[in-house]
Formats: structure tokens, sequence, C-alpha cells
């Protein structure tokens, strides 16, 4: 059985942006200071975590209505 939440928009948006920059997750967190696990928790809606969830969507230009 799939335990995996769906991907959520907002996390679609992130995976969209970070392909078209051609930067893997790892990397992205890595550059930015970002826990790995926090940007999993954004793409797949588990946490809110909301300071990331801001700096996130500021680093990678994700609109507004998708935030």
């Amino acid at each position: 059985m799939n335990k995996k939440k769906p991907v959520t928009p907002f996390g679609w948006a992130i995976k969209r942006r970070l392909t078209e920059l051609q930067v893997d997750q790892k990397t992205f967190c890595e550059q930015h200071g970002i826990p790995p696990y926090r940007l999993s928790n954004l793409i797949h809606g588990t946490r809110k975590a909301t300071r990331f969830r801001h700096q996130v969507a500021d680093i990678l230009n994700i609109p507004e209505e998708l935030r």
C-alpha cells in the first residue's frame, strides 16, 4: 500500500521550476540552506512549514496563487 501523500499543486510548481532551472532537489536545498525533508514536506503537503514555504516560493518565483 502506498503511504506517500500525492504531490500538491504547490509541490508541482516547485518541481516544474526546479526542472526549468535544471537543479535537483538535493542541490537546491544545499544551495539555500533548506533541510531536504522540509522541501519534501512542502511538495507533499505533509506540513505547512510556513517559513520555508515563503523562502522557496520567493527563490523560485512561484506565483502567489500557487503558494
